[in-house]
């Protein structure tokens, strides 16, 4: 399974931005996708996932600020970010969980700076 993300850039503090990630299959064949950041020095993270139900889930950090959702049609996810801070400067992977493992997209750089 392949993973096109994209999105990311530079944005100032208070600002959005928006990820995307498109798989290769169905939506009917991933469990979960979601998004990681790591930041420089700290270890990858995990920031949301949303499930095949709709569920979405987030780390503390991000609660209220950021959105996880899916579109079955075009088997991609959209994380919206708002208010965004200088702390939530990282590289962002997107991930997906399906029968067969797990995939990861390539890394986007999101930075939030005045």
């Amino acid at each position: 399974v392949q993973l096109q993300a994209s999105g990311g850039g530079l944005v100032q503090p208070g600002g959005s931005l928006r990820l995307s990630c498109t798989a290769s299959v169905s939506y009917r064949r991933i469990h979960a996708i979601g998004w990681y950041r790591q930041a420089p020095g700290n270890q990858r993270e995990q920031v949301t996932t949303i499930s095949y139900a709709g569920v979405a889930n987030y780390t503390d950090a991000v609660k209220g600020r950021f959105t996880i959702s899916r579109d079955n049609v075009r088997n991609a996810a959209y994380l919206q970010m708002n208010s965004l801070k200088p702390e939530d400067t990282a590289v962002y992977y997107c991930y997906a969980d399906h029968q067969w493992g797990r995939s990861w997209g390539r890394g986007t750089q999101v930075t939030v700076s005045s």
